[in-house]
């Protein structure tokens, strides 16, 4: 799902939400709808929203080293391109057993330099510890890819009480850090780009 193209006329960035949850019954797919609502209201954003479920991505089998590039996998280079194309991502995940989804990690492992010197938003959601385990849990994945997470973090705890008929509404306090997390990005997202590209 990708939203309008970029307005030449305004300084918009490329948002990746990735929805990290693949299973039946998942709270993911309401809490990254939710999500994806406000960050449409976000003007420094276009929006690519990549629920793991529908880009079933297999196994990562490719031969070479992602670093390399020299992909073989025609899944492989499609994801490469998406991924190229976005200047900044928010991950929106459960926490499973202390750490992060398999789908996720899978995602991520599949590139390299095309994650490199971009910013990274977390929305996590889980019970008592609303996810932050997750997020703790994939840091030293995003530091060997130089990947550079804001905050504040969107974290959920207790979150299915805020799900009714497969509508996220959270609460206030939720939609804040929602709203700042998302201008903490456009700023970062404005740094990075231009370190990447001069412009």
């Amino acid at each position: 799902m990708t939203s309008n193209d970029p307005d030449p006329q305004h300084d918009t960035h490329r948002l990746m939400i990735v929805i990290a949850s693949i299973r039946q019954g998942r709270g993911g797919l309401s809490v990254g709808r939710w999500f994806e609502e406000q960050a449409a209201q976000h003007e420094a954003f276009v929006l690519d929203v990549v629920d793991l479920a529908e880009l079933d991505l297999p196994l990562m089998t490719e031969p070479n080293h992602p670093r390399l590039q020299r992909y073989t996998q025609q899944h492989t280079k499609a994801w490469s391109a998406r991924v190229s194309a976005a200047d900044a991502f928010v991950f929106v995940t459960p926490e499973y057993n202390f750490s992060f989804t398999a789908p996720l990690k899978n995602a991520i492992d599949y590139l390299s330099r095309e994650w490199a010197d971009k910013p990274l938003g977390f929305v996590t959601y889980g019970g008592v510890s609303g996810g932050t385990r997750a997020m703790v849990a994939l840091l030293p994945t995003l530091q060997a890819l130089r990947l550079h997470p804001v905050m504040p973090a969107v974290n959920v705890p207790f979150y299915t009480q805020y799900i009714e008929d497969d509508v996220f509404s959270p609460n206030e306090v939720t939609i804040k850090a929602a709203n700042d997390m998302l201008a903490a990005l456009a700023k970062a997202s404005r740094t990075y780009r231009r370190a990447r590209t001069g412009r």
